[in-house]
């Protein structure tokens, strides 16, 4: 499987991303943690212009449909700004056991960091059809209820599933009207 595959191609186009945490720890099971994810999405609408269609945080990843121009930078400052916050916090509050976890996983080519959080890459797909974005939203709602955290997406409180219902999410998202 070529690389290309995983490659930012249009700008005009949303893209579905998946980012997952080092070893699969279950970082996002702390709200606090999960407010620096909601935290950083809200400021990459309001400033860095992204649209964010949907999202869900689970345990140990994100799932996100964008777009906006120079998406790849974006999502790039995304990831290392939320990375330093996470760590930052595991740090003020002593949390050596995480600590001592990512930074067993630090790639070695990482030299300007002691932790890496976030795994390498977005694995964008780009989402080119009206159906294929539908069924991007859908599975991202639903992840919560596949993964038996809970029965309805409505009850899953980091994801977009309410917005798309009418009512106030946790953030706002553009809602997809197809």
């Amino acid at each position: 499987m070529g690389r290309s595959r995983y490659k930012f191609h249009e700008e005009y186009y949303p893209y579905f991303i998946t980012s997952t945490i080092v070893h699969g720890l279950p970082l996002f099971m702390d709200a606090r943690i999960s407010n620096i994810i909601l935290d950083a999405l809200t400021y990459a609408q309001d400033v860095n212009k992204v649209v964010l269609h949907g999202y869900v945080i689970m345990p140990n990843h994100i799932h996100l449909v964008v777009e906006g121009e120079q998406l790849s930078a974006r999502l790039r400052a995304f990831k290392s700004y939320t990375a330093r916050s996470i760590i930052n916090y595991l740090k003020a509050n002593n949390k050596t056991r995480t600590l001592s976890h990512l930074k067993s996983g630090k790639l070695d080519n990482h030299k300007d960091s002691e932790f890496q959080v976030w795994q390498e890459g977005f694995h964008p797909k780009q989402i080119s059809t009206s159906k294929m974005m539908e069924q991007k939203i859908n599975y991202i709602h639903h992840n919560p209820v596949k993964s038996g955290f809970v029965e309805s997406p409505l009850h899953w409180r980091y994801s977009s599933a309410l917005n798309y219902e009418g009512d106030d999410g946790v953030i706002p998202v553009t809602l997809f009207n197809g």
